[in-house]
C-alpha cells in the first residue's frame, strides 16, 4: 500500500460523510461524498447496500466486494483500485466509500489504449488482474487515468464469482505473455489468501481465486475471447 492510498484509506475510514450528490451513470446507487475528520478532507463514491438493484448471479451485499477488489489490488501490490473502505454508518446505511479519482471523464479505456502508448503497462496489469478477480464487467469507463497520470479500475462490486465470469473490454492483450514480476506476486497469493478475503467471500470464492492464480501461474499467457463476443460487456462504456 503506497503512502497516499494508506492515508487515504485511514480517512475514509474514520472521517464524518456529507452526502453531496447522485452519480446518475451508474446502474446501482453511487453517490459523491465529502470525508473530513477535521484535519483532512477529500471527495469519495459511497455505494449503499441499500441502493443494490437485486441480481440473479451474485448474492446481495456487493458493496462488500468493492472492498473485496481493493484489498486483493494492495495485496499484489499493483496499485489498481482506490482506496475503498466498508463503512456502517452511511447516509443510508451499510456500504462502500471509495476515494474518487481526479480524472478527466473523456478518457476511458479505449482512448487510453488508443492514444497513450505508455499507459499499456498498466492497462495489460489491469487485464491480468481481471482475470484473477474475475471481473465480469470491466466497462471502458471504469478505467480512469488519475491526475497524476496513474491508471485506476472501479466499480468492482461483480467479481469474484466461483464460476468463470469474465466480461471485460480489454481484450487487446490477448495472447500476450504476462510479466515475471506479476506472476511472482500472484505465487504469494496462491500461497496464502489475505485474511481479510476470507472474510469478504464465500470459501468456494477463495478457493476458486487461488486457482485462477495458479492456472495463470501455469499458463502464464492472458487468454482470448473465444465465446464470439460474449465476454464483452454492454454498454461498452
Amino acid at each position: 500500500m503506497t503512502g497516499a492510498e494508506s492515508a487515504a484509506e485511514e480517512l475514509l475510514g474514520t472521517g464524518e460523510i456529507e452526502l453531496m450528490g447522485l452519480i446518475q451513470a451508474s446502474s446501482n446507487s453511487a453517490m459523491l461524498v465529502r470525508v473530513d475528520d477535521g484535519a483532512c478532507q477529500a471527495l469519495a463514491v459511497y455505494k449503499p447496500e441499500e441502493g443494490e438493484r437485486p441480481l440473479r448471479d451474485f448474492p446481495p451485499r456487493i458493496y462488500r466486494r468493492e472492498r473485496a477488489a481493493y484489498v486483493l489490488s494492495d495485496a499484489l501490490g499493483w496499485g489498481v483500485v482506490p482506496a475503498t473502505v466498508l463503512r456502517e454508518d452511511g447516509p443510508f446505511g451499510p456500504g462502500s466509500v471509495q476515494r474518487f479519482v481526479d480524472h478527466d471523464p473523456h478518457q476511458h479505456y479505449f482512448t487510453l489504449h488508443d492514444s497513450r502508448p505508455e499507459a499499456h503497462g498498466d492497462l495489460l496489469r489491469m487485464a491480468v488482474y481481471d482475470v484473477v478477480a474475475n471481473n465480469a464487467d470491466r466497462k471502458g469507463g471504469h478505467v480512469l487515468r488519475g491526475a497524476d497520470g496513474h491508471v485506476w479500475g472501479i466499480d468492482q462490486g461483480l467479481c469474484f464469482s466461483a464460476p468463470f465470469k469474465l466480461r471485460t473490454v480489454i481484450w487487446d492483450f490477448a495472447g500476450r505473455d504476462v510479466p515475471d514480476p506479476l506472476l511472482r506476486d500472484l505465487a504469494r497469493l496462491v500461497d496464502e489468501l489475505p485474511g481479510e478475503l476470507e472474510e469478504l467471500l464465500f470459501p468456494a470464492e477463495q478457493v476458486a481465486l487461488q486457482r485462477r492464480a495458479e492456472e495463470l501461474l501455469e499458463h502464464p499467457i492472458l487468454p482470448f475471447d473465444e465465446t464470439g463476443g460474449y465476454r464483452v460487456p454492454w454498454p461498452l462504456l
